[in-house]
């Protein structure tokens, strides 16, 4: 598993900073059509492989089916409608958020290939249901999930990063400290570099 996991909302934003050196992507498209979705989806689709860096589609996952990607992201609510079976049919890996204990269970009895764990700190990217879970708890679930990785999501600095790799987390999942970066190339640059990537 990367230790840098870059999210971006719209493939423009992935065009400009894997070339950065990600090698873990996710394309989260929250607001689109679906044509735009399936436009987006197979140009990052196809970009990702020009640079060999590992595409995930957040919760589209019909769409990452039919246009033959290798990895989704589903959200609990996502998993309600996902057709499991027809994942693994297609050899489709997928990683999965959680974020109490019973959401973990439920997570991990569908054998993921990373849970996702969040919001680890304060986050500005959307209104969370969920209080910030703390390093404490990244060090619980990485003890409950074993050998499945487990992503680290929300409010992430390069400065906070080596205390959640410390607790536990494999990766660090990134959205809107390099969105909001005044220069999310040189900000990717600096993830890249904590991250040992």
């Amino acid at each position: 598993m990367e230790r840098f996991y870059l999210i971006t909302g719209h493939v423009g934003r992935l065009e400009l900073l894997v070339p950065q050196g990600v090698k873990l992507v996710q394309l989260r498209i929250k607001e689109a059509t679906e044509p735009e979705i399936r436009r987006q989806i197979s140009r990052a689709r196809d970009f990702c492989s020009v640079h060999r860096t590992q595409l995930v589609v957040n919760d589209h996952w019909q769409a990452a089916l039919d246009l033959r990607c290798s990895f989704v992201h589903l959200g609990q609510e996502d998993m309600d409608a996902a057709d499991f079976p027809a994942l693994r049919r297609a050899g489709v890996r997928f990683g999965l958020s959680t974020h109490d204990e019973a959401e973990l269970d439920r997570a991990l009895s569908l054998d993921p290939a990373y849970v996702a764990l969040g919001p680890i700190y304060p986050t500005l990217l959307k209104e969370m249901k969920w209080a910030p879970q703390g390093l404490a708890r990244v060090t619980r679930w990485k003890a409950l999930a074993g050998n499945t990785p487990l992503v680290a999501i929300g409010g992430l600095t390069p400065e906070r990063a080596p205390g959640v790799f410390a607790a536990g987390a494999d990766s660090a999942a990134v959205v809107t400290d390099i969105q909001q970066a005044r220069d999310p190339e040189a900000r990717t640059r600096e993830w890249l570099q904590v991250c040992g990537a």
